[in-house]
């Protein structure tokens, strides 16, 4: 009969072992879109793939969740203005054509996953966007200050 070692380094690589299988090892980090190709794709492909997204980001982790924001707003920032403004574009004429009642459907999902956010992350998100919106050309500032309602 072999003899079981006690030794703390075997102990650690057992330990270490048994928490890679039981954690989904090998779980691929999720992957921020490309927006170009996400452009092209359909609404309905769209809803299926940001469907997906969402459940794969349920599933991560708070630091796999940031990183997918960080490189999401990365790619963003990283188009030309007339890029920015062509996907705007695209994504104001697919609102447009859409029903009132699948407008108030995409309001009240996004109202409610802002509510579900604690405190720190909407702060966190607030100032997430007042940095993307610094790194703008100050012609796009103007442009999206313009369409912000009046208070």
């Amino acid at each position: 009969m072999p003899m079981l070692t006690t030794h703390p380094t075997v102990l650690l690589g057992a330990a270490a072992l048994v928490l890679l299988l039981a954690g989904g090892a090998g779980a691929a980090p999720v992957e921020a879109p490309d927006l170009k190709i996400w452009a092209g794709l359909s609404p309905a492909e769209q809803a299926t793939r940001r469907t997906e997204l969402r459940q794969r980001l349920q599933q991560a982790t708070p630091q796999e969740r940031a990183a997918f924001h960080r490189q999401l707003r990365a790619r963003f920032e990283a188009l030309s203005p007339a890029e920015r403004q062509q996907l705007a574009g695209q994504a104001r004429s697919r609102w447009l054509i859409l029903t009132p009642a699948e407008r108030e459907r995409l309001v009240e999902e996004r109202r409610a996953r802002l509510q579900a956010m604690s405190p720190q992350e909407r702060r966190q998100l607030l100032e997430e966007r007042r940095e993307m919106l610094k790194k703008l050309p100050p012609e796009e500032r103007d442009a999206l200050r313009e369409k912000l309602p009046t208070r």
